[in-house]
């Protein structure tokens, strides 16, 4: 992969909280609920959703919301092309998180069945 580091910079001192309206806008526009882009955040991170509220309130970097969080053990099963980077290519660990929460959330906005967006076997 191409050196990317002002582009990992950018993406680690970006806040949670000016990404997280787009992605309730995304998945509502496609039918699909807060609730469920809550669920889809849970199973990501571990963070609940009083746990979530609190950091957007408290404006966290990505940086700092993937510092905080317990990644799902399956994250590894989150393949494919995203914002025209291969997630298995990307070498900057918190770019590589921060896309799978992108994948994450663009399956649900097409209308994936949710036990294969949580990788339920």
């Amino acid at each position: 992969m191409k050196d990317t580091s002002n582009h990992d910079t950018r993406i680690a001192k970006m806040t949670f909280a000016s990404v997280y309206p787009h992605y309730i806008t995304k998945v509502e526009k496609k039918g699909r609920t807060k609730g469920e882009l809550h669920q889809v955040i849970q199973w990501l991170t571990g963070c609940n959703e009083q746990k979530l509220e609190a950091l957007i309130t408290e404006k966290v970097t990505f940086e700092m919301f993937f510092k905080n969080a317990s990644l799902n053990p399956n994250t590894p099963l989150i393949k494919g092309v995203i914002c025209g980077y291969r997630i298995e290519d990307i070498e900057n660990l918190l770019t590589k998180e921060v896309r799978y929460l992108d994948k994450l959330v663009e399956e649900l906005a097409r209308g994936r069945k949710m036990d294969k967006i949580l990788r339920v076997a």
